[in-house]
């Protein structure tokens, strides 16, 4: 009879452990501008360093193998994760004290590199510790928790700030309560899959023999990727396909945040937390479910011009609202609504076009190096584009973005496609 704990239901970890997952990720990359722009932090300075925040996922395939050799999966998981609690409660007791943007800039890059070990261990957990029956159901499972943990950093996290901030006056006392209780959450998450998650046998630790071998593999696996065909071409699609919308992200919270004086909407936390924050994130998922639906019908060259567009042409909505302005807060969440379901049907083409880049051998490591691309063309652009934003003010910022679209299309053009890829196989 098999042990209770090398067997556990899956519905009892994997909403949990990828929940636990997306909270510190959307904490590091999108919360923390919202933190620092309350507490009078200047655009430029929050897309620079913000921007380095998302250097370990950049870099994590270059550390991704010790996870294999030290220690099994399960235990990295709930050490991060109670590692990631002490650093969220780091960044609660550091915002109100005098030198609150070094202190908790500090934390918040523990966060970043204990977030994305995190990463390489849940993954790799999940693929050891589930059948291939239930990985297949699972997938969407895990995403869509994933993205629940979005809306409750961005949305009901910013919410809550808002409302303490109402009735206390302070953003330093909100900021510093709401990092408490998520500080508290991820403890909570910590302890919890100490106890649940399951031990299979597979997941064990490499063992000197790997270790002896490590080096060799290692660079035969990164020299195999940088072999592949047209593979020039192939990393300018990585690094220039979200080339405006890594800038424009930086600046959208800022943007809504800022008084109409300063060329901002003025829109208050607990609005920005509703629009963005949960309105945006569920169009953004509906946004990727058509496109993943109209892919597996059709497949991926049929519905990659009109995907690429998508991503890009509505972010010319924010040139329409930095120059109208709109009162109207429906407005606003409407165009805020057009952009995010463009950018989740857009992205499908990006993350699809990613799994063809590394298909055949070391399979899932060309992937995770595909996606250390990818976060380079994201850190890079935004940590730059708060400084445009300053110089050239919101209105031509927002021009600015549409122009700097152009060249993902110019790439788009040049990659090779397969008719069939992406299109499911008929029964």
């Amino acid at each position: 009879m098999s042990d209770p704990k090398n067997s556990r239901n899956p519905w009892a970890w994997i909403p949990t452990l990828y929940m636990a997952e997306g909270l510190p990720n959307v904490l590091v990359a999108s919360v923390s501008v919202v933190l620092y722009k309350n507490l009078g932090v200047s655009n430029a300075a929050i897309a620079f360093y913000t921007g380095w925040l998302y250097l370990p996922w950049v870099i994590k395939p270059l550390w991704s193998p010790v996870v294999d050799l030290l220690k099994t999966r399960r235990q990295w998981i709930w050490v991060m994760q109670l590692l990631l609690g002490a650093g969220m409660a780091g960044v609660a007791l550091t915002i109100p004290g005098p030198h609150f943007f070094q202190l908790t800039l500090a934390f918040f890059w523990l966060l970043s590199f204990s977030s994305a070990t995190h990463d390489i261990a849940a993954d790799g957990f999940y693929l050891l510790a589930t059948t291939e029956r239930e990985q297949s159901f699972f997938v969407g499972i895990r995403s869509m928790f994933y993205r629940v943990a979005t809306i409750a950093a961005q949305g009901g996290l910013v919410i809550l700030v808002g409302k303490i901030q109402a009735r206390t006056g302070s953003f330093q006392a909100a900021w510093s309560a709401a990092f408490g209780l998520v500080a508290g959450i991820y403890l909570s998450f910590g302890f919890y899959h100490w106890l649940i998650l399951p031990r299979p046998a597979a997941d064990k630790s490499g063992g000197a023999i790997s270790a002896n071998n490590f080096l060799t593999e290692f660079f035969r696996t990164f020299g195999t990727f940088f072999q592949k065909p047209k593979i020039v071409t192939l990393l300018l699609f990585l690094l220039l396909y979200r080339l405006g919308e890594a800038q424009l992200v930086k600046m959208v919270q800022p943007f809504l945040l800022d008084p109409r004086a300063r060329g901002g909407l003025g829109v208050t936390n607990d609005q920005l937390g509703l629009i963005y924050g949960t309105v945006g994130v569920v169009v953004f998922i509906l946004g990727s479910l058509l496109g993943g639906f109209l892919v597996s019908r059709h497949g991926l060259k049929t519905w990659w011009w009109p995907m690429l567009l998508a991503i890009h042409l509505p972010d010319a909505v924010f040139i329409w609202l930095s120059y109208a302005q709109p009162e109207n807060i429906y407005a606003i969440g409407a165009g805020l609504a057009v952009e995010q379901f463009g950018y989740g049907f857009g992205f499908v083409a990006f993350m699809l076009y990613m799994i063809r880049i590394a298909r055949g051998e070391h399979q899932t490591a060309h992937y995770a190096i595909c996606t250390g691309f990818m976060a380079l063309g994201v850190m890079l652009p935004g940590m730059w584009s708060g400084w445009v934003q300053q110089h050239l003010g919101y209105q031509h910022f927002f021009v600015w973005v549409i122009l700097a679209t152009i060249p993902s299309f110019l790439v788009a053009a040049k990659i090779p496609l397969e008719p069939e890829f992406g299109k499911r196989a008929e029964n």
